[in-house]
């Protein structure tokens, strides 16, 4: 295999041949052929790789020689299209394998002709809604897949959409009328034929879990499984194996409930009358807690009276409702459905109320509509361990940040990986010329109230050396709106021209076409902008996080986790927070590099990384850039950026 690969990543090979600008490197070489060694000995690979190493071909390639069936799992749709729709069709190319391929997605995806139509014939829609339904019915009448990623006449964010698809609640399944139309069952039954499947975090878990989007097929067939973007799966795992009640799940079925009753069994308004004593608990419940944005433990407001008796309501209105529908059941599939949606809804909530399950950290969040009861795993790492075991099969985890300071124990501890070989390979790029990290002086401590003010203005002088063509990373919104506004004033006050522009303000897509387009653009973001983006060439040349991304400690299942962790004898913050912490850290300077010619500068306002011991195991975990503390050194390692000549002084703007 070794010899294969060689040939196929060679300069003289079959990607070198079809795909312009290709380059050799040796580290992609290197982790094809460890992939290929864990695909033929179906092991457990952790792997990390550098921005500019080309890990998605390095799997791809032994994948599609394997003459076996793979799952690949990356950790969005996004990425789950572009691997699809671009490298995957460029590598079978080049190989000339008679591969077949398939894309499979969540059922939310894709166009559900039934309730498209009901909703269509049904209630009066706003005129926007209706307009964006009739779009949708003209793409179903010629769609072979039914995917609305493929209706760009429609945003995916539209209000339609909930309209014209389907949910694992309400889904007919075979009784549905349209059933042998079904884009899902299409879907399903092309990724059960093809050699390659490729699907997403969410749905790899949610069908794992629940059984239900067709992987519980697919899985017991599957000779490897790659998933690409690992670095999310803890949260993704932790997401799927724990459980969520919502009110707004709830308030869904009740007016599902009023809906099928009318339809299919007027003769009971009983039903319609519990419908709503469970709308109005519902929402009683999210008013028990008014404060939007709250995220607290179980047992911090569970003998709070007004909250505990709303609960105790709640759990009234969801016995009486499913005693009533379990006698309609037989009436209709439609109230069959609801009545399953309501003892499963019942069920959970019992669950959570449960107080003996030490496994389990019980929490509430309130959103600004609405409140959910979370029960979320402790560890996913057993959890997670049982998915492995079973039938042999390869097991490949990679990301460009896995590993803190080449040690991947936290990763492996985390996900219950604890047998699995390991590899590490740097980015190609030459960091010592192309990057430089700046640490500025003098700034207040980061927890403090003025540090944000001191971040904008240790800030201004770098972005007017750059040009603006900036990143402004901040770990919360709080903090994020405030350097927007403070930058405003400062730009407004000094006449600087460059762009500013706000995470919030549109679709990132769409933020990053117009950050890319204006080429002098400052951008400030947050948690959204730290991974997944990419910006090559002139348009980004700085990035400036405003401190380390420690997560906050009054998060419950944090907290949980870091007491559990302090039971059992070990250091929560050395464990568990600092590795958090450096590998969400180099996620976050990873949007500088993207690209042999790319050129910037890292800035961290952040004193710890230099004040603190732990933080040289911080900075070990970064690419190697040239460590400065002086802005004048900044300053003219970006005015000397051979992309940008002619930049002027005053105003910071290329002529």
């Amino acid at each position: 295999m070794n010899e294969q690969l060689e040939a196929v990543f060679g300069p003289a090979g079959p990607l070198a041949s079809r795909i312009p600008e290709y380059r050799v490197r040796s580290q992609q070489l290197e982790m094809a052929a460890r992939v290929a060694e864990a695909i033929q000995d179906s092991a457990v690979l952790v792997c990390e790789a550098g921005t500019g190493t080309g890990k998605t071909f390095a799997y791809l390639v032994p994948a599609l020689l394997s003459a076996g069936k793979v799952i690949i799992s990356t950790g969005t749709k996004t990425l789950q299209d572009q691997l699809y729709r671009r490298d995957l069709p460029t590598v079978r190319s080049a190989l000339g394998v008679p591969v077949t391929t398939a894309l499979l997605k969540g059922r939310a995806n894709y166009v559900c002709h039934y309730h498209l139509q009901r909703n269509l014939e049904g209630r009066q829609h706003g005129r926007g809604v209706e307009s964006d339904l009739l779009r949708i019915a003209s793409f179903a009448r010629v769609s072979r897949s039914g995917d609305k990623s493929e209706l760009a006449d429609v945003p995916e964010e539209a209000p339609a959409w909930v309209l014209a698809t389907s949910t694992r609640e309400n889904c007919l399944g075979q009784s549905c009328p349209q059933y042998r139309d079904c884009f899902v069952m299409a879907a399903r039954r092309d990724a059960l034929s093809a050699d390659l499947v490729v699907v997403n975090h969410h749905l790899f878990f949610a069908d794992v879990m629940l059984k239900d989007e067709g992987m519980a097929e697919l899985l017991p067939a599957c000779n490897t499984v790659i998933l690409d973007e690992a670095h999310q799966l803890p949260d993704t795992a932790t997401l799927f194996f724990g459980e969520t009640l919502s009110t707004a799940q709830l308030v869904e079925l009740a007016r599902d409930i009023h809906g099928e009753t009318l339809a299919g069994a007027k003769d009971t308004p009983e039903a319609q009358q519990l419908a709503a004593g469970l709308d109005k608990a519902a929402r009683d419940l999210r008013l028990a807690l008014p404060r939007e944005g709250m995220r607290v433990a179980a047992a911090a407001v569970a003998r709070e009276r007004e909250f505990a008796d709303a609960l105790a309501a709640l759990d009234s209105a969801l016995t009486s409702l499913s005693g009533a529908l379990d006698v309609l059941a037989e009436r209709s599939e439609g109230l069959a459905r609801c009545a399953d949606r309501a003892r499963q809804a019942q069920g959970m909530l019992e669950r959570w109320r449960d107080e003996s399950r030490a496994d389990l950290v019980r929490w509430i969040e309130v959103l600004a509509h609405s409140l959910r009861l979370n029960a979320t795993p402790l560890s996913v790492a057993e959890i997670f361990r049982k998915q492995l075991d079973g039938r042999p099969r390869a097991w490949i985890f990679t990301s460009a940040t896995l590993a803190v300071a080449g040690d991947f124990a936290h990763y492996r501890k985390e996900m219950g990986l604890h047998d699995a070989r390991t590899a590490c390979w740097g980015s190609p790029f030459d960091y010592g010329a192309q990057a430089l990290l700046y640490v500025p002086r003098n700034l207040p401590d980061p927890n403090s109230e003025e540090h944000t003010r001191a971040v904008v203005k240790a800030s201004l002088p770098v972005i007017r050396a750059s040009g603006g063509r900036a990143f402004l990373l901040f770990t919360t919104l709080r903090a994020m709106r405030l350097a927007h506004q403070l930058l405003r004033e400062e730009f407004d006050r000094a006449g600087l021209p460059f762009s500013l522009m706000l995470q919030g303000q549109g679709p990132r897509s769409d933020l990053l076409e117009r950050f890319r387009a204006l080429g002098d653009a400052v951008l400030v973001g947050s948690a959204s902008f730290w991974e997944g983006v990419d910006v090559r060439g002139d348009a980004l040349s700085l990035v400036i996080i405003d401190k380390l991304p420690f997560a906050p400690p009054d998060d419950p299942v944090l907290a949980a986790r870091l007491e559990s962790l302090e039971r059992g004898g070990g250091n929560p913050f050395l464990d568990y927070q600092l590795p958090q912490a450096a590998i969400a850290l180099k996620q976050g300077a990873g949007r500088l590099i993207r690209d042999e010619a790319d050129r910037g500068v890292l800035v961290i306002c952040d004193p710890r990384l230099t004040t603190k011991p732990y933080g040289r195991r911080i900075l070990a975990s970064l690419p190697p850039m040239k460590l400065v503390r002086e802005l004048d050194e900044a300053v003219l390692f970006l005015k000397r950026n051979p992309e940008v000549p002619g930049r002027s002084e005053v105003s910071g703007r290329a002529d």
